[in-house]
């Protein structure tokens, strides 16, 4: 391990969802020795996404996540130690990336965390620490669905089901980043947001599929249709979409549906799902691609996410866990970890 610059302690806070539903546990651990290929990184801010309260409540069976656990996907830190192969990041570069959480990765609640240089890229200086902890699973799968699988272009007419949801808002500012006309579905609540962001705001609530349709497209339907909810929306997707050349992607698509909407318009469908590179050890260089995007358009003004207006440090994760999970609650959570950075002289980890 190449030497960190900053003074390093020998154990870190993390929180442990130690069984299925309990509340988690701030413990204290090692620090993790560095593997081939990773960098040590002092977590500065942690987002928590569902994804994060279903492992935690062992409901994701997909993510393969065995409890006890450190659980967090995503994260925004400062590089304190590196691997001796490791050329791409020197220790002092700020990093984002979604590096832990799943497939028996130690997670990013956590004060330290070792990850494979390839998820990781350079934090913008124009996101604080807590916009870049919250983007990274959000924007990947955002990206994965519109730009690798849909192509999406300019002059596209996109519907983002779920445009106030994490997903979803991001969603909206890459399309829109690309020349696209945008639409997206939420409640009345979620318009405002929905507006803000760009797009075109279809209240679901009071609008059918053939009405929102025929008002956006002429009843020609979408060109791209992303749906971000699954169930039921993955069905209004398909009967939405643009006859030959429209495409639908899910991030959600593990029910059972008919095709026969879709075969009828002789529109195209794929699926996307974002764990892949941290389940099988593959694509984990495109992983880091993706998140320099990610910087690329922050960096540009066209990339800022939803943070919720409530704070919370890792002593309280339970809390933060619980507002997520609020049915009003609106934006990203991200959790403080480390209150200054190695670079500004602090060195009291208040272990």
């Amino acid at each position: 391990m190449t030497a960190a610059s900053y003074p390093l302690p020998a154990t870190m806070q993390v929180a442990i969802a130690p069984s299925a539903g309990a509340d988690l546990m701030i413990v204290q651990r090692p620090l993790p020795e560095l593997q081939p290929g990773q960098v040590l990184i002092r977590v500065m801010a942690a987002g928590i996404n569902p994804l994060d309260g279903k492992i935690r409540a062992a409901q994701a069976e997909h993510a393969r996540q065995p409890l006890p656990a450190t659980i967090g996907l995503d994260m925004a830190g400062v590089v304190v130690a590196l691997a001796p192969d490791v050329t791409a990041f020197d220790v002092g570069d700020e990093v984002f990336g979604m590096v832990g959480g799943v497939g028996g990765h130690p997670g990013t609640l956590s004060e330290y965390v070792a990850a494979d240089a390839r998820l990781l890229a350079v934090k913008p200086q124009e996101l604080t620490w807590q916009e870049a902890a919250v983007l990274p699973l959000v924007f990947i799968t955002a990206w994965e669905g519109l730009v690798d699988r849909a192509k999406v272009k300019a002059g596209d007419k996109v519907l983002v089901h779920g445009g106030a949801g994490g997903v979803g808002h991001v969603a909206i500012q890459i399309a829109k980043s690309f020349g696209a006309e945008v639409w997206a579905t939420g409640t009345a609540s979620q318009r405002d947001l929905i507006e803000t962001l760009g797009a075109t705001p279809i209240d679901y609530e009071t609008e059918t599929v053939e009405q929102y349709v025929a008002r956006a497209t002429h009843a020609e339907g979408f060109d791209v249709v992303y749906d971000t909810v699954g169930g039921k929306t993955i069905d209004a997707s398909f009967a939405a979409v643009r006859t030959y050349t429209g495409h639908v992607v899910t991030s959600l698509g593990w029910g059972t549906h008919s095709l026969a909407p879709l075969s009828f318009r002789g529109a195209t469908y794929s699926g996307v799902f974002t764990l892949l590179p941290l389940l099988t050890g593959q694509g984990m260089t495109h992983h880091g691609e993706i998140m320099q995007e990610a910087a690329k358009l922050a960096r540009s003004g066209l990339l800022r996410p939803v943070l919720s207006s409530r704070h919370f440090d890792l002593a309280q994760a339970n809390e933060a866990f619980a507002q997520m999970a609020a049915p009003k609650n609106l934006g990203k959570l991200a959790i403080t970890m480390n209150a200054s950075s190695p670079r500004d002289g602090s060195h009291d980890h208040q272990l």
